[in-house]
């Protein structure tokens, strides 16, 4: 059916459709959707303890068999500085006095954590398909004991540049993350966001400059994007925002509702929330200190002092200081199940690029 098999045959999926792993936002009940529709399901890993790892792992695989994704981020960790953290917390004062929030009291939350020795021993022991990696990729031999376990390595571009570093050192496939894609850049060569291209600019841009399959990510959301990926040299489609609505995921009801209203210029970059440029539907506080705000612990240190405020406007029905991820093509997403339209994009794509439609998706 696809004239493009390079990532079905890599990865021994039937639909060139991965379901983009959204920390926070995405888990077991996805994934399984995805994997049992026939394409790739993932499980975010870095902001998950070992033992949570293993066990959205183990429910996964008591329901499916077939392929998993594990991804993890391989940001540089940071040195904490308390006159840094002091004076964001001081920034946010305002907001704290605002909800009752005791400063004084807001311990450091859970943030991401980069991929280390305890990671690749979790790896090593679920033998998961395929590993993924945001924000570049771990320490060789780090790396090499990834490799060891025969999955195959995916990572994020942003650029060029970054698909051609990421084959170099040993990735199976590339995911060329265009500016439309919601959630963090994935961005770590550089560091101007404002001069890295769009999707349907970068990725026949990397197909060009690499020898290995590329998976196209950002303002796809239904067959009309797989169709024209797949025409500009992609192997297949990376889907986070059009999945967030499905009663499989995990995002907060403030989330959703933000979703089910998104229009089309809705969204822009920030880094108040967690220190590191993200696309995100506006809301109040993303206006009032940024969106780009400057003085901002590094990443992902800021994220402890927002949080409190979260969960006080969240409490009450609010968005407002919820970093809201969402990808330039929002409005284009459907409340339905996850499996029904990873099935219906899949004989949208098919139909319009003229291919035979198999049966279980007309």
């Amino acid at each position: 059916m696809w004239p493009n098999r390079r990532i079905l045959d890599l990865f021994g999926i039937e639909l060139p459709i991965l379901q983009a792993p959204m920390a926070g936002s995405s888990g077991p009940e996805l994934a399984i959707a995805v994997c049992e529709a026939g394409g790739l399901g993932s499980l975010p890993c870095a902001m998950l303890a070992d033992d949570k790892i293993r066990a959205d792992f183990g429910i996964v695989r008591q329901r499916t068999s077939r392929p998993l994704n594990l991804n993890f981020m391989c940001h540089v960790q940071p040195v904490a500085h308390a006159d840094s953290e002091a004076a964001w917390r001081k920034r946010l004062a305002p907001y704290y006095s605002e909800f009752g929030i005791d400063a004084d009291a807001i311990p450091s939350g859970p943030a991401p954590i980069t991929f280390n020795e305890s990671g690749c021993a979790i790896v090593e022991e679920l033998s998961p398909k395929v590993v993924s990696f945001h924000f570049g990729l771990p320490e060789l031999h780090l790396l090499e004991r990834v490799k060891a376990t025969g999955a195959k390595l995916i990572a994020s571009a942003t650029t060029v540049e970054e698909a051609r570093w990421l084959e170099v050192r040993g990735c199976d496939a590339i995911i060329a993350q265009g500016a439309e894609a919601g959630g963090h850049r994935g961005v770590f060569l550089g560091s101007d966001i404002l001069s890295q291209p769009g999707t349907f600019a970068l990725v026949p841009q990397i197909a060009d400059a690499v020898a290995v399959p590329v998976i196209a990510a950002g303002g796809i959301a239904d067959g009309r994007g797989i169709a024209a990926a797949f025409m500009l040299g992609a192997s297949a489609v990376q889907i986070g925002t059009a999945y967030l609505r499905c009663p499989e995921s995990l995002a907060s009801a403030v989330h959703k509702s933000a979703l089910a209203y998104a229009h089309d210029d809705g969204t822009t970059l920030t880094n108040v929330f967690t220190g590191r440029p993200a696309r995100a539907i506006v809301n109040r506080f993303m206006r009032e200190m940024g969106p780009m705000g400057a003085s901002i612990p590094d990443f992902p240190l800021a994220t402890s002092a927002v949080m409190p405020l979260r969960t006080k406007a969240e409490a009450s029905g609010s968005g407002d200081f919820s970093p809201l991820w969402a990808g330039q093509s929002a409005a284009l997403g459907k409340q339905l199940p996850a499996r029904e339209l990873t099935l219906k994009w899949t004989a949208d794509a098919t139909q319009l690029m003229g291919l035979q439609v198999p049966d279980r998706l007309g």
